[in-house]
């Protein structure tokens, strides 16, 4: 949902008038931001930074204004608050749907909004802003916590830097504490010049480095008689830590992590594939940028590599029949292959895979490599396959059924055309990673980084082994490769929360030997506690945890992602992370409405297009919306009390939702109709093995033979596997289950003394693409794309309510324009959605008639 977001924030915040200021000095419109202040903390390569931002309107009226800020893609977002007039409004860690609601509903009224968008190749954006008082005063925090990951030799700390407009009190502070000690430590920035140099303080020794930069204003003008900012670009601290033995464990209160980085090994040798797409959409700067980026690649091949070129495009063709030993000869000859390289054709992934997984299989059959060697697939591709085998899912299961575990696969999607999902997914599975390269002036470069990422593999098939009746919970312990300049870091929590000692057992195969490191580890005591924020090696746990249940969820499906997804989620919400799976809301009270704010953390993927939002409520009302025309289409059911309705039944994730109707508390014998609401609802998911009843009463789930009540006054949150289940406090209840999709409740209470009217409930489906094509009902069988036409509108009997003629399903019907409530925002009072309304039970709409759905028990 990022770009929908981002879309949707624009309309509102570009409204004429409004003050854009993005964090900094605007003087003449009365809006000062006079501070902006970066403290981080580094603790065992885990990093907790806070950004704060202060602002003042010395204006006589209200002005807008915007804290906006650059994250690594890598980082959580673990708070946010809004400080205005000394009073503090805290952020709060919600499931990303009902999050989401408020979101939308702060953005529909034009209010404070906030979110986390793709920015950048290192950063997301963060933004929010909020109405500011005149003569008031705002403050920001924003916290976000991750783990440094050491690449060639050295950890890096990055921070964007982009304040505009001259700020009076800009500081960034870092401070390091490593139990194993500092052994070196470097600032830098792009922007920095020969004045600002001198501003960078740095002091390291012993386990303790410090960095702070804190330019005047005069420092940071561009020109001494100009406002413009020269804080412009990416702030970058670099460090390692001295390493006397191959690994370091560190142990605190019931949590231990195991940093494995082993110095002085022999490098193995490669066997590497490289399979490029050579297709029509290839052609102009991005095939130049890949063969100047390949040849480089060559310069740095070693001796005792082997190695092949692979292109692909509506055909396959080889540079060699077999993997070719990395000769100064060899290299000269396949340096003129590659600069006759061209363009041209359709895109044949699957075959030019295929055909570099056959090559390695040959030479690992014909002994033609060492044996103790890594072999690697690189492959690039700008584009998605469109012919051989086309279908992705298919060519999933074909590579990794050819791989089978022995080689690792990289994906480069070049550009936007990718279908990357399908490239990470495929990568994961067959032990690698996928990273986009983007299609700017330094592609080559970032290819042939890559390459540098991976180039030189130290040890293979790398496990770490620990005591299993002494850990309860541990994250990935076992490893394809490691690469020299890089770090294994394992972190798991004890069975006994009192040990402080480990029998550590490290495993791989080297160059002419295998790799053995058995240890016995004591935790060591750490004094700077000024030094240490929390318990940071449980948070660490937690988030390389989460981290590896949200990639490991790429990839799977069924109950076993629905089990991830659960995993995740509990441990999100637990430790407050803004994750895939969550989102942060930050409301400010005021007078007569609430001003919300969210972060929200996007993916790689491509966001999904639109899907159909259902709902039923009311006299039953069944509303669908149907986003291609911007428009809905509405219906009553009207049926006895007692009478239980089929409303969705997909046999595929085994989901179900019945609802029975009730009465009024007295029969109105006047009325031609009698009024009917939803007075019980059965959702079931039989894949699970539970079941959901929900009444104005109570909410009860039946779990096999286990029965879980709760009452409408509760404010729950409940994990288990494939379910989470949130009850808003005697408004409504989220239920998110099996494949992702979810439903929410309403509880429609009147006044207990109303003489007709009784309680009744509501439901909303979400993600509803997340049911199969096979899902029918009342309700279900719109979660499949409808269209129709509008024609002839003319006056109906009631003056504001035109009739017009409605082509659906091939049935020409007359339809009403008219209004339905839609509760989920509002429970009180509802929102009026605008939708053409078909009479006679639905009738032409429906498939069938609409007793055809009536049913005979709840489940």
């Amino acid at each position: 949902f990022p770009q929908i977001y981002f879309s949707l924030l624009m309309k509102t915040f570009l409204k004429p008038g409004l003050l854009i200021c993005d964090n900094y000095t605007d003087v003449v419109n009365g809006m000062e931001i006079y501070s902006m202040k970066i403290d981080s903390k580094v603790t065992s390569r885990f990093a907790h930074n806070v950004i704060t931002s202060r602002a003042v309107n010395r204006g006589n009226v209200s002005k807008e204004v915007f804290f906006d800020v650059d994250l690594p893609k890598t980082a959580f977002i673990t708070n946010f608050s809004m400080t205005i007039d000394g009073v503090t409004y805290p952020g709060t860690i919600k499931e990303k749907e009902a999050a989401k609601k408020q979101y939308e509903k702060a953005v529909s009224r034009g209010q404070t909004a906030g979110l986390v968008k793709a920015s950048g190749r290192k950063t997301e954006k963060f933004t929010v802003s909020v109405n500011i008082k005149a003569a008031s005063k705002v403050t920001f925090e924003l916290t976000y916590e991750e783990l440094l990951k050491r690449q060639f030799g050295e950890y890096e700390m990055f921070i964007k830097v982009k304040p505009k407009q001259l700020v009076k009190d800009f500081e960034i502070e870092v401070d390091i504490f490593e139990p194993q000690g500092i052994t070196e430590l470097e600032a830098e920035g792009t922007f920095i010049t020969n004045e600002l140099q001198n501003t960078i303080k740095k002091t390291f020794s012993g386990k303790k480095g410090h960095i702070s930069f804190k330019p005047t204003l005069d420092q940071q003008r561009r020109c001494p008689s100009c406002s413009e900012s020269v804080l412009d670009g990416d702030f970058t601290v670099r460090y390692d830590v001295k390493r006397t033995t191959p690994d370091n464990l560190q142990i605190v209160n019931g949590y231990f992590v195991h940093f494995f980085a082993p110095t002085n090994l022999p490098k193995l040798s490669k066997n590497i594939i490289f399979v490029l797409d050579t297709s029509g959409s290839m052609s102009g700067r991005e095939i130049e940028q890949t063969k100047e980026a390949l040849l480089k690649i060559l310069d740095d091949i070693k001796e005792d590599d082997f190695f092949n070129i692979i292109l692909f495009d509506s055909e396959i063709s080889t540079w060699k029949e077999t993997l070719i030993k990395a000769s100064p000869e060899n290299l000269d000859e396949a340096r003129k292959f590659v600069r006759q390289i061209s363009a041209q054709g359709l895109t044949n992934l699957h075959g030019g895979l295929m055909r570099g997984i056959d090559i390695l299989n040959a030479a690992h059959e014909e002994n033609l490599v060492p044996k103790r060697s890594a072999s690697i697939i690189i492959m690039l591709t700008d584009g998605q396959p469109n012919v051989g085998v086309s279908n992705t899912q298919e060519i999933e299961k074909s590579v990794k059924k050819a791989i089978d575990g022995r080689y690792t696969l990289y994906n480069l999607g070049f550009g936007s055309g990718v279908d990357y999902g399908f490239l990470e997914r495929m990568a994961l599975e067959n032990k690698g990673l996928a990273r986009r390269i983007y299609p700017d002036s330094d592609a080559a470069l970032q290819l042939q980084g890559f390459y540098d990422e991976v180039s030189n593999p130290m040890l293979i098939d790398v496990e770490l082994n620990y005591p299993e009746n002494e850990i309860s919970d541990l994250t990935t312990n076992s490893f394809k490769h490691f690469y020299d300049g890089s770090e294994i870091v394992v972190a798991g929590r004890f069975v006994d929360s009192n040990q402080n000692h480990l029998s550590v057992d490290v495993r791989g195969e080297g160059v002419s030997m295998d790799f053995f490191d058995l240890s016995e580890q004591t935790a060591q005591a750490f004094q700077e506690q000024q030094y240490i924020f929390g318990e940071y090696i449980e948070r660490l746990w937690a988030y390389l945890t989460i981290e590896q249940l949200l990639e490991k969820r790429i990839t799977a499906t069924g109950e076993e992602k629905e089990n991830l997804t659960a995993q995740a989620l509990a441990l999100s919400l637990m430790y407050k992370f803004v994750t895939p799976l969550t989102s942060m809301v930050v409301t400010k009270p005021e007078e007569d409405e609430n001003e919300e704010g969210i972060a929200d953390k996007p993916t790689e993927a491509a966001v999904s297009p639109e899907t159909s939002e259902l709902l039923i409520d009311g006299d039953p009302h069944f509303i669908i919306s149907v986003p291609q025309k911007k428009d809905a289409i509405c219906f009553n059911i009207n049926e006895n009390p007692g009478m239980i309705l089929n409303l969705i039944n997909d046999p595929v994730t085994g989901i179900t939702v019945n609802g029975e109707l009730i009465g009024d508390k007295r029969v109105n014998s006047n009325a031609k109709i009698q009024n009917s609401y939803f007075g019980k609802l059965g959702i079931a998911n039989k894949h699970l093995d539970v079941k959901l009843t929900v009444t104005p009463e109570r909410i009860t789930i039946e779990n096999g033979d286990e029965k879980t009540g709760f009452t409408w006054l509760d404010s729950v949150t409940l994990q288990q596997a494939g379910l989470t289940l949130i009850i808003n406090r005697k408004k409504k209840l989220v239920l998110s289950m099996g494949s992702g999709v979810s439903f929410v409740v309403v509880l429609h209470q009147v006044w207990k003394k109303h003489p007709l009217h009784q309680d009744f409930l509501g439901l909303y489906t979400l993600k509803s693409d997340k049911l199969s094509e096979q899902t029918h009902g009342l309700l279900g069988q719109f979660f499949q794309p409808i269209d129709f036409t509008i024609l002839e509108i003319h006056p109906g009997s009631d003056p504001k309510k035109p009739d017009a003629t409605m082509i659906v399903k091939n049935n020409e019907l007359t339809v009403t324009r008219g209004w339905q409530k839609d509760y989920r925002r509002d429970p009180a009072h509802g929102v009026d959605i605008p939708c053409w309304f078909v009479h006679d039970n639905g009738a032409g709409l429906i498939d069938g008639v609409h007793t055809d759905y009536i049913v005979s028990s709840l489940f």
